[in-house]
């Protein structure tokens, strides 16, 4: 029986914080190999906490399936206020472009997973700005894609801590309280720029949305912007797992991870050439250029130790 090879890991820098770090998972690849697809992760946290390493086991499954992963962290609030922390993820996916030959990975064929608030990033890379040219995909595990949603919902009366708590982050996360603001605001505007609703727009890359039943994020926080993207005409698909928990829990059900495995898969088909991607829900653009990194985080490529 041959052992299949361990995937290598790294850890580099894609920005001068402390926060601003990626891991890479990937295999040696033999010489001629084609590059491999790559997805970013973006772990969850109330975007107060939690930390790239959460995702390895995740990371190496995904390597095992033939993919180059690369796990992000970002600037954390209250400590950095929206929107830094798309700041942060969209520097991360523009790291990885760049730096796709040192992994043996096309930077033409990227998917973005994101978890809980790292949903909500990740959805945010697929559809601000031009979301579609940046990546093939989105896949978001019980993401909080209307913060205003998210802030309403805390206050019910039916609320549970972790609404509550979710409630709270909102706050933490924009530096202010839409409560105690006045309509049309600062604190309003950011409310707005961070529902990622508002930046849906032709072009813009389809999304998987997963839910659990027996969770504290509805899936109302899905439907918004899954309506939005398909009114755009884009696909958007959303599974409820039922009995499920959440983000991370998701993948406790048996049929997640087949479902997420698949959908990577026609996502991130190979372009036949001069063609758009292989699938009936298709979009991009073989001749698009990377995203461009934010000036406040000058490009950094991968050096050998």
């Amino acid at each position: 029986m041959v052992t299949p090879e361990l995937p290598k890991t790294e850890t580099y820098p894609y920005g001068p914080g402390e926060r601003q770090q990626v891991d890479a998972y990937w295999t040696t690849s033999e010489r001629g190999t084609a590059p491999r697809p790559a997805v970013l992760v973006v772990h969850g946290g109330y975007w107060l906490q939690g930390d790239k390493s959460a995702w390895e086991y995740f990371a190496r499954r995904l390597v095992a399936d033939g993919y180059v992963v690369l796990a992000t962290n970002y600037r954390l609030a209250p400590a950095a206020q929206w929107p830094a922390q798309r700041t942060d993820v969209a520097a991360a996916l523009n790291f990885l472009k760049t730096n796709a030959a040192r992994w043996n990975a096309d930077p033409e064929r990227v998917v973005v997973i994101g978890s809980s608030s790292g949903g909500h990033l990740a959805t945010q890379l697929g559809t601000y700005g031009d979301g579609g040219e940046r990546v093939r995909g989105v896949v978001a595990l019980s993401p909080p894609n209307d913060p205003e949603l998210a802030y309403t919902d805390g206050a019910a009366p039916t609320a549970d801590h972790r609404q509550q708590k979710l409630r709270r982050a909102v706050v933490e996360l924009l530096g202010c309280d839409p409560a105690e603001s006045a309509a049309g605001s600062r604190c309003w505007r950011l409310l707005a720029d961070a529902k990622s609703e508002t930046h849906v727009s032709a072009g813009d890359a389809p999304m998987l949305f997963m839910h659990g039943t027996s969770e504290f994020v509805p899936v109302a926080e899905s439907r918004g912007l899954a309506t939005a993207l398909r009114a755009a005409g884009i696909e958007a698909t959303i599974k409820t797992v039922e009995g499920a928990g959440h983000a991370a829990e998701l993948l406790n059900d048996p049929d997640a991870y087949p479902t997420i495995a698949e959908w990577l898969e026609r996502h991130l088909a190979p372009e036949p050439s001069g063609g758009a991607p292989v699938g009936e829900d298709d979009e991009g653009d073989d001749d698009e250029p990377p995203v461009e990194l934010p000036s406040a985080l000058p490009t950094q490529r991968a050096t050998d130790d």
